[in-house]
């Protein structure tokens, strides 16, 4: 335990910093602490772990120990989707669909969901049907340029 909180707090390592964070936050192995636990997932995911925005995005779009906030979760899902995060991908493509975020999202938020890769077949079924929910709202042309960019290359 130790050597968690030394690195979350001394070194600053973002995936220390969101373990301890989530730890606090659920009183996993220390007192809960929610409002420390919440500043130190939000630090790490500052720096860019997408683990980290994935969870504040899904806290916010949810009201899970924070205020419901589906606006606020966007920035946070947003990130992490551009950083490859599945989940995040899914539930970006969720609340725009959900007439949360902007039109002007729809583009990024179909070519990440176009170029995701899972073996499972359940989350093909969701991401196709999100795919589907986008493509509604969406132009031709935008669709198919989403479809040119990869984000891989």
């Amino acid at each position: 335990m130790q050597d968690i909180v030394a690195r979350a707090e001394k070194v600053e390592s973002p995936a220390y910093q969101f373990l301890y964070g989530d730890m606090l936050a659920w009183g996993v192995c220390v007192d809960r602490d929610v409002e420390t636990g919440i500043y130190y997932m939000q630090s790490a995911a500052q720096q860019g772990l997408p683990a980290a925005l994935e969870q504040l995005g899904r806290y916010y779009a949810n009201g899970t120990l924070v205020q419901r906030d589906p606006e606020r979760a966007i920035p946070y899902l947003r990130e992490a989707a551009s950083l490859g995060d599945t989940r995040a991908r899914i539930h970006l493509a969720e609340l725009l669909l959900d007439n949360y975020g902007s039109p002007l999202d729809y583009e990024d938020a179909y070519r990440w969901l176009y170029n995701t890769i899972t073996a499972s077949k359940a989350k093909h079924r969701q991401i196709a049907l999100l795919r589907q929910g986008l493509e509604e709202r969406m132009p031709q042309n935008i669709i198919a340029r989403a479809k040119r960019r990869d984000t891989y290359w």
